[in-house]
């Protein structure tokens, strides 16, 4: 590859991942030119941090799991590894709202499945005969194979409550779904690598859960997590400072089009002509865009669809409502019929995310099922958060520092077919010479899945030998 122009659609994580990969990269081959678009006035997409009053608040993600090694692998390159902290040791539990009260998950709940069936048997969350259900995953045979709802899934190998109570909140939660449309192929292919190869998912999870962070976690394995030390927005801002000078912001890219060898557009105003193009943008974005280069292609992307929420941070000064808090916050059955998804408690979860003597909080509403509550206004968001608080947690304090964001049409969702989907996606792309996909609409929503998805479109894009250039999804 010699002086080529590369532009990337798309300031988010995938997108400064892919254009600090392309910086990388050229540190050691021919020069390339590289671009960045973004139609917003910042970069890190949802992620980000506020400072206010003490106050440590995030935008979006507030850390990224480790076992998925990307994320930690690019702060290790940019050099901000010593900067990036764990969990609070101690009360890393996750706590289920269950008849209007909240129970820990037992330990060794891992997602959908226990692993401890002692610990399964004192837990008041799961009924007598749910316990016994959820037991007989150790006696049935393997499911018949291939993609089905992860509703569908965890009913036959674990029962009704073991999903009301568990995996809905818990997966769901994630990608603010309802398990009933989501792909377990797409989201939890884990557990059905566990089904196939140890016929039981509660043997399975035993014989891989070695470690004693496997061993003794509820839920979400805390003990896996990591943030910055001064909010997720500190990864952003350190993968911006390195190509900084790429940066076009307030440029929305239009009329994306091949012309000859080359891909040409208009962005901020201006014509713009690049070799190959990589677009980190939504998937409906993403539609509009190659709508005319290919309509296949465009009508597969815009057939994935994404949900609306919002979150409601309260920051409290006053004693009782930490006292009031454990663990690190809760999940929200949709059987419960509460107006929340799920709530953080901020302050207990990471290290300075609130001044002494005061907590930090952040609630979730709307999703697949309910994206209507993310369309209330402001003080009806608020008053219908603190309310639900004060009920699940005793809260009457009044917040001194408060902060609503919203989130449309933000949380791809992979329903059955989505692997399938995406397969289609990237055979249209990788016919098309020069374009390479990135982001969380196809193989992984969370942080580390964006930022391997940006940096293989980028390899993509260096390896790709004049005149032929290729895509990434």
């Amino acid at each position: 590859m010699t002086g080529r122009r590369v532009a990337i659609v798309g300031g988010g994580i995938a997108g400064l991942a892919a254009a600090n990969r392309l910086r990388e990269l050229a540190r050691g081959g021919p020069p390339v030119e590289v671009a960045l678009f973004e139609a917003g006035d910042h970069l890190g997409g949802n992620v980000g941090t506020e400072h206010a009053g003490g106050f440590t608040m995030e935008r979006g993600a507030d850390c990224f799991i480790t076992e998925k090694p990307w994320a930690m692998a690019l702060c290790d390159r940019i050099g901000i590894r010593e900067q990036m902290i764990g969990t609070c040791e101690g009360d890393r539990r996750t706590l289920v709202l269950h008849a209007g009260k909240l129970h820990p998950l037992p330990e060794g709940f891992l997602m959908l499945a226990p692993t401890d069936m002692r610990a399964l048997a004192r837990s008041p969350l799961f009924s007598p005969l749910g316990k016994l259900r959820m037991a007989l995953d150790l006696v049935l045979p393997r499911g018949p194979g291939g993609d089905e709802t992860l509703g569908s899934f965890v009913r036959r190998r674990l029962g009704r409550e073991a999903l009301e109570r568990a995996a809905d909140p818990l997966v769901g939660g994630i990608y603010t779904a309802d398990p009933d449309r989501l792909s377990v192929a797409a989201t939890m292919p884990r557990f059905l690598e566990l089904e196939r190869q140890h016929r039981s998912l509660i043997l399975g999870l035993r014989a891989r859960a070695t470690a004693p962070v496997e061993r003794s976690a509820a839920g979400a394995r805390y003990g896996l997590f990591a943030s910055h030390a001064r909010g997720m927005g500190g990864v952003i801002d350190a993968v911006a400072a390195r190509v900084q000078d790429a940066v076009r912001l307030h440029a929305a890219v239009e009329g994306l089009a091949r012309d000859g060898g080359a891909w040409r557009f208009r962005a901020g105003g201006e014509a713009v002509t690049a070799d190959a193009v990589i677009v980190a943008a939504p998937a409906g974005p993403a539609a509009a865009l190659l709508g005319d280069v290919d309509p296949v292609l465009a009508q597969a992307l815009a057939g994935i669809e994404y949900a609306s929420s919002a979150t409601v941070t309260l920051g409290f000064d006053a004693p009782g409502v930490e006292a009031a808090l454990t663990g690190f916050g809760f999940v929200v059955p949709e059987v419960e019929r509460s107006p929340l998804v799920a709530c953080t408690f901020a302050s207990r979860k990471f290290p300075g995310r609130a001044p002494a003597g005061h907590a930090l909080m952040r609630a979730f509403v709307g999703g697949a099922r309910h994206p209507e509550r993310a369309d209330l206004d402001d003080d009806a968001l608020v008053a219908m958060v603190r309310a639900e608080l004060g009920r699940v947690l005793g809260i009457t304090a009044a917040p001194v520092i408060v902060r609503v964001r919203r989130y449309r049409r933000a949380m791809p969702q992979y329903g059955v077919g989505h692997l399938d989907r995406v397969s289609t996606i990237e055979a249209r792309a990788a016919a098309l010479p020069g374009l390479a996909l990135a982001g969380a609409a196809y193989r992984g929503v969370g942080l580390p899945d964006c930022i391997r998805s940006g940096e293989t479109a980028a390899e993509l894009v260096w390896a790709m030998p004049a005149g032929r250039l290729s895509a990434a999804g």
